[in-house]
């Protein structure tokens, strides 16, 4: 009997050391970014495939259903990438929305609705959750679109259910559609004046100051801009940022996806707050080819896509070859 407890007492042990082992390794991963009332857990392997393949070059965005699922784009043949809450995969919409470059998730009567720019198609399209195509804007010679759709980066849809899209590859233009899709107003140039955008390469609908406005990212002159939904330029919200690629905003707060390696929090008033995931090494910004085992944990290489959930978590997408999509949880 002496012998059997004993035995036990090493299994235990064993078993009790194995489960620690694995809790440390993977809090190994585990990275606190950020300051003040914006601290985040980090974790950038968040991302669990059962064939242990990588996701696939990511270039575009995230968004989030009701539900908390996770849809990341990727160029490669998952198309629209599907995630649960804990990181594991789901599915995928298919691969002829490889390509898209920038995701939002609407609700219209009860049915929830992505709408994508699909760069490598030159096109905006809206598409069920199952993945059904419900619609689509093309340039067409009954519909020409000013200077095309090359280049399309960014679509919003405002609270009326008109539809915003930024041609930030191509034309630096900026278009308005009806909730049908009829082109209805063009406006922006491209430049580096007030009213001028320099790959003004996502738009997002902002309700923090009353009346919703329109926030652009306008990389290339490192700023934020914001109109009202009519296209009128309002002025500039922030600037001397790190070539703004993407926002989504929660509560007072903007976060901003840096393309030069770091996500920075910025407030009401345009200052910023809080810096998350900020790259040390500048060799490593804005660089597509980095290879995820030279990445540090807690670190950015290229955030491209961005989305907070409704606790104020974070997911971020870095512009990679090998495909990187990070969780970042608030504490």
């Amino acid at each position: 009997m002496k012998n059997l407890i004993t035995a036990l007492k090493l299994f235990l042990v064993a078993a009790l050391f194995a489960f620690s082992t694995q809790v440390a390794t993977a809090k190994a991963h585990m990275v606190i970014t950020g300051n003040g009332q914006h601290r985040f857990e980090v974790d950038n392997h968040w991302a669990q495939f059962p064939d242990g393949n990588p996701l696939g070059s990511t270039h575009g965005g995230v968004a989030i259903d009701k539900n908390g699922k996770v849809y990341v784009t990727t160029n490669q043949d998952r198309g629209i990438a599907i995630f649960g809450t804990d990181g594991k995969y789901l599915g995928s919409l298919g691969e002829e929305y490889a390509g898209s470059h920038s995701l939002q998730i609407r609700e219209e009567y009860g049915v929830e609705y992505l709408y994508a720019a699909h760069l490598s198609a030159q096109r905006i399209i809206k598409v069920d959750l199952q993945g059904k195509l419900v619609m689509e804007i093309k340039d067409t010679p009954e519909q020409p679109i000013p200077e095309t759709f090359k280049g399309l980066t960014g679509v919003t849809v405002g609270p009326d259910g008109r539809i915003y899209a930024v041609v930030g590859y191509g034309s630096n233009l900026i278009h308005i559609f009806s909730p049908e899709g009829k082109l209805l107003k063009t406006f922006g140039h491209k430049g580096e004046g007030l009213e001028d955008t320099k790959t003004c390469h996502g738009v997002y609908i902002d309700n923090r100051f009353g009346e919703p406005r329109l926030l652009v990212a306008d990389r290339e002159n490192r700023r934020l801009k914001h109109y009202d939904l009519e296209g009128n330029f309002i002025g500039i919200h922030a600037q001397f940022l790190r070539r703004p690629c993407s926002v989504d905003i929660y509560g007072d707060y903007v976060a901003v996806a840096e393309l030069q390696g770091r996500v920075t929090i910025i407030n009401k008033d345009g200052v910023p707050v809080a810096f998350l995931g900020d790259n040390p090494d500048e060799g490593q910004w804005a660089q597509y080819k980095t290879p995820l085992e030279n990445i540090a944990d807690g670190i950015f290489t290229a955030p491209h896509g961005l989305c907070y959930d409704k606790e104020g978590n974070l997911y971020v997408q870095d512009w990679n070859e090998t495909g990187r999509i990070s969780f970042l949880k608030r504490i």
